[in-house]
């Protein structure tokens, strides 16, 4: 990702502020070619795998007793499984947002438009939220309604029980961008920051959950992509649902307020 540079589009950063500096980032983030590509390939991972799971429901299921539906799935449970695998092409996207700009240069250029630290972080969180919560509630709603034919019998679709599925797949992929964006801006260099992200989301958690003992189990439960998980599944046996969605949004604040005293701390 190449970030824009050059003079500040009218009315953006040089002279208003935090709105400034939010259509400053929104500007630049829809003038690259990789977020446009990362979107699409969110997309196509999205559709893939939710095919994917619908088609091994139904294998999984090989009962032809019309009265058995306790394999019955929701339609939305299949985007919430998908997010798994299509979480990190947004993490990606979010993290490019600052990491990119570290890589080229480009981010003296930046803090020279918007040169209150908190403010250029806070622009750059409030868009690769709404990026990463709006294309996730896109993206699985529409994974889940292309899953519904291929699950037939198996598949169950109440609108209620399924705009709450899209929307929880919404707001973890929003703040799990969040939290992209605050390791980025801690860690600045896309590599290290996309090697700790998956460690943190999938290798950590994996680990802990497997190793059979209680206390490392329980520690997983804390972990943020379990924790969002408990959230989205609306299931958990250590705590509630929400709660759930009140832990990831923890390590989404505590990565931001890393990365806020990073950025003022060090040299651009």
């Amino acid at each position: 990702m190449t970030a824009v540079t050059g003079t500040p589009p009218r009315g953006t950063a040089s002279g208003g502020r935090l709105p400034g500096a939010v259509a400053a980032e929104w500007t630049k983030a829809w003038t690259v070619r990789s977020t446009w590509w990362n979107l699409f390939g969110a997309a196509v991972l999205m559709g893939l795998a939710c095919l994917q799971l619908a088609v091994y429901t139904v294998n999984a299921n090989g009962n032809d007793d019309p009265s058995d539906d306790k394999g019955v799935v929701a339609a939305g449970t299949i985007a919430i499984g998908a997010v798994d695998l299509v979480q990190f092409v947004l993490i990606g996207l979010a993290m490019l947002l600052i990491t990119a700009e570290y890589s080229t240069g480009a981010i003296r250029t930046t803090l020279q438009w918007i040169p209150r630290r908190g403010e250029l972080l806070a622009a750059k969180t409030l868009v690769a939220g709404v990026i990463g919560g709006a294309a996730g509630t896109v993206l699985a709603a529409a994974g889940s309604l292309a899953a519904l034919p291929l699950l037939g019998r198996w598949g169950r679709f109440e609108f209620a029980a399924w705009l709450g599925d899209v929307l929880a797949v919404g707001a973890y992929l929003a703040l799990i961008s969040v939290f992209a964006v605050g390791v980025g801006a801690l860690l600045r260099g896309a590599a290290g920051t996309l090697i700790v992200i998956f460690l943190v989301v999938l290798v950590v958690p994996a680990s802990l959950q497997a190793s059979d003992l209680t206390v490392f189990e329980r520690v997983a439960d804390f972990m943020p992509a379990v924790a969002g998980a408990a959230f989205m599944r609306g299931e958990s046996g250590t705590y509630p649902p929400a709660l759930g969605l009140l832990i990831l949004a923890a390590w989404a604040a505590a990565a931001l307020l890393a990365g806020h005293a990073a950025l003022r701390r060090r040299d651009a």
